[in-house]
């Protein structure tokens, strides 16, 4: 059997995924490799898949006891015999285990770290043919990682110790340059095969929201999303039981979990959790790493995680079918305040030497001011988290909150020269709240004692509000205009690049955004109403239905998780593909022999009791897309209106011959008076921003940076169509060119959503 037939016949798919055959090849041939991969892009079959094709036993280091746990599950499901030794066995069956393992029962066995060296372990590794050691999360070797864990420095040990050198495979899914060294050289890994195939996963739309009623916001979003399952990761556990207490009485079924809880306890509500009778779970950073549910739709932060790591990291669950799926991270300035908490409640490896116990805490540091930013950038948010991976990325991917709001750009270069000699008179030694103080002319105790109103800049930005001149602060950083130290003081400091500002060679702008204008605006805009397969037309989502249905009645019988029966992308590629005969549902994305065994029977008799033995197309397009290589679904035609949700956004002939069209409008103005046409319970409001991106796409308007500005411009197709750039004075007071319409734009905007009802 070929690597091909292995993952056809065990896992049902046709092809490999991005880097899978590559670094599948390298372990093949005896190599070391290091795989850093994105979460929900396939690490599992990296390994999985060269172990049951080479001889002997693949033993498999794992941190957690729930990850080892759902992937055994997956694999004895998928018809491979795979066995866990860790702390929830006891001593008879951790020895049983073995014992099997060794007379060759077992082709995987996971393992948790802290029982490599012990005695029963190591006696069956010198008694077993151990032909490859797989280390997963990887990046909890490192010191430097986010997550790091002293028992994964004995796995090098574990190796040496063998007869026999095994080759290495190490995977992870976040890990910055400095952390894959520590890892290859911990491992001490042999010239490794090492492969980073991007951290971009376009499934996931990236959002910052800043409502002023955070349990508000989570209680309208959960409810509106009541079919689909979702993480809500609180920072404390006080977090946690508020947030659950407010879902429970509003009788959303919602379970929780944190450390605080009796082990029962959170062992029942994790399993409640996955087998979808509690499809909402709040918890603390304890839960989910190496949670393999597939179909979690959406992951709010009520508060910022302490890194990009951990964000990115606890975002990744959402979406792993590779489904379109929300990543929600709901921001306050009381956020950072109780990041540096955590911080200094953050214990030390006993293991480090007190300098090395230092730069550890100066990295937290920065990390912790590193996704302070992410959450105030106006910039595009997935193109911060690439750049911070060292990933290039473009500056725009039109699928997160700030590429899809509307801004106005605003000119704060004289703001910026007061905010640079105010730091330079201050001469480093004080932190943004001293130098916004100062710059406010505040009478706070702390500023009088510190002595600031002697300097010149004392009060010179008076007026400003103190958000304002943070944000000012924010983007000079960005810019890398000023420093900020990598303590916990973050001390402001000016950079060469300053000069620039002073000699009036470069001008500093901020974007603010101008289409927020009520608390649901996350809900409206970038987290999207209930996602349900988008390719399936309103038959499809029928038989989708169907055999959710089905799915959840086997889960039950057996015992397991329902999508360790099927994903929802296998679900949704059976009503594209439509099979009525076993050999057609082996060409289904996530059949493989084993399931089609288990399971095809069942529902092969759905679906054709479904269609009737007619074939009929249950979804959007000319062709069925291929299932697991499509990057987003088919788009429905405009005004289809999904089951349970609003329609799109359309005005009728006649109600186009009665609009009152006038000489100007700007975008979200034309917006908003065409929106008056719509019926609000069964239709969309059109947005600025929708028309906006539509006259970009067809070459009308154009956005791009002048002189370090982002400005929108009209093109000549643009003014021909009646569009042009005229004055506008935002609400400080502030001038700026904003694009109008006149009347012969307006009609055709207007023409573009015409259409007749129903």
């Amino acid at each position: 059997m070929d690597r091909y037939e292995v993952l056809k016949k065990y896992f049902g798919y046709e092809a490999f995924r991005k880097g899978q055959e590559f670094l599948i090849d390298a372990l093949l041939k005896g190599r070391d490799v290091l795989g850093i991969m994105p979460t929900g892009a396939g690490k599992s079959i990296c390994y999985q898949v060269p172990a049951l094709l080479m001889p002997g036993v693949t033993v498999v280091v794992s941190p957690l006891i729930s990850l080892m746990k759902d992937q055994v599950a997956a694999l004895n499901q998928a018809g491979v015999h795979a066995a866990y030794i860790n702390s929830s066995l006891s001593e008879t069956q951790i020895k049983k285990a073995l014992q099997l393992a060794a007379g060759g029962q077992y082709k995987i066995v996971y393992v948790a770290p802290e029982r490599l060296l012990t005695f029963d372990f190591m006696q069956f590794a010198r008694l077993a043919e151990i032909s490859m050691v797989t280390v997963d999360e990887a990046h909890c070797i490192s010191q430097w990682g986010q997550d790091f864990r002293p028992g994964y420095r004995k796995i090098a040990d574990f190796v040496r110790s063998l007869p026999k050198r095994p080759v290495i495979g190490a995977f992870t899914a976040t890990a910055t340059e400095i952390v894959r060294e520590d890892i290859a050289e911990a491992l001490g890994l042999s010239d490794p095969q090492i492969l980073v195939t991007g951290f971009d996963r376009k499934n996931l739309c990236f959002s910052v929201e800043t409502p002023k009623k955070k349990d508000g916001w989570v209680l309208q979003y959960v409810r509106g999303h009541a079919s689909e399952s979702g993480v809500i990761y609180c920072a404390t556990r006080k977090n946690v039981e508020t947030v659950y207490r407010l879902l429970s009485e509003n009788d959303i079924p919602v379970t929780k979990y944190h450390a605080g809880l009796a082990n029962g306890e959170r062992k029942q509500n994790q399993e409640d959790f996955i087998y979808d009778r509690k499809p909402v779970m709040v918890a603390t950073n304890a839960f989910g790493m190496g949670i393999d549910k597939s179909n979690v739709r959406y992951v709010i932060h009520y508060n910022m995680p302490q890194s990009m790591e951990n964000y990115y990291q606890e975002a990744g669950r959402a979406g792993r079918d590779g489904e379109p799926a929300a990543c929600i991270l709901l921001y306050s300035a009381q956020d950072l305040v109780i990041g540096r908490f955590l911080l200094e409640g953050k214990e030390q490896s006993p293991e480090l030497t007190g300098e090395e116990a230092q730069a550890l805490r100066r990295q937290d540091e920065e990390r912790l001011r590193g996704m302070d930013m992410y959450c105030t950038t106006t910039d595009c948010l997935r193109q911060y988290i690439l750049r911070y991976f060292g990933e290039e990325a473009k500056d725009r991917c039109e699928n997160c909150s700030n590429c899809l709001a509307a801004f106005e750009e605003l000119d704060v270069t004289e703001e910026a020269k007061q905010v640079i000699a105010c730091v330079e008179e201050l001469k480093g030694r004080y932190g943004i709240n001293v130098v916004v103080g100062t710059l406010l002319g505040e009478n706070r105790a702390k500023l009088r004692e510190y002595g600031v109103s002697e300097y010149p800049s004392y009060g010179k930005l008076k007026g400003r509000s103190q958000p304002e001149v943070k944000e000012i602060i924010r983007r000079m950083t960005e810019e890398e205009l000023l420093t900020v130290s990598g303590d916990k003081y973050g001390l402001l400091g000016t950079a060469p690049k300053a000069r620039a500002v002073l000699d009036g060679d470069k001008t500093v702008c901020i974007r603010r955004r101008t289409d927020r204008t009520d608390e649901s605006f996350g809900e409206s805009r970038s987290a999207g109403k209930n996602r349900r397969p988008e390719l399936l037309n309103s038959r499809g989502l029928e038989l989708f239905e169907l055999l959710r249905r089905l799915r959840a009645k086997i889960a039950r019988e057996e015992s397991v998780p329902p999508y360790l029966i099927f994903s929802d992308r296998t679900l949704t590629d059976l009503c594209v593909k439509l099979p009525f005969t076993g050999e057609e549902m082996l060409q289904v994305s996530g059949v493989g022999e084993s399931k089609l065994a288990k399971y095809g029977e069942r529902f092969l008799k759905t679906v054709r009791s479904f269609a009737k033995g007619e074939r009929e197309k249950l979804y959007f397009g000319e062709e069925a897309p291929a299932a697991g290589l499509r990057e987003k679904a088919l788009e429905k035609p405009s005004g289809e209106r999904k089951k349970g949700g609003k329609g799109a956004f359309y005005i009728t002939p006649q109600q186009a011959k009665t609009f009152s069209y006038c000489e100007k409008y700007l975008i979200p103005e034309l917006a908003a008076v065409l929106s008056e046409f719509r019926d609000p319970e069964t239709m969309k409001k059109l947005s600025g921003a929708e028309i906006f991106r539509w006259l970009q796409q067809e070459g009308y308007v154009e956005q791009k940076r002048v002189s370090g500005r982002w400005q929108k411009l009209v093109s000549e197709k643009g003014r021909a169509a009646g569009l042009f750039l005229a004055a506008r004075t935002g609400k400080n007071g502030t001038e700026y060119e904003d694009i109008y319409c006149g009347e012969q734009a307006q009609r055709m905007i207007a023409g573009r959503y015409v259409r007749t009802k129903d």
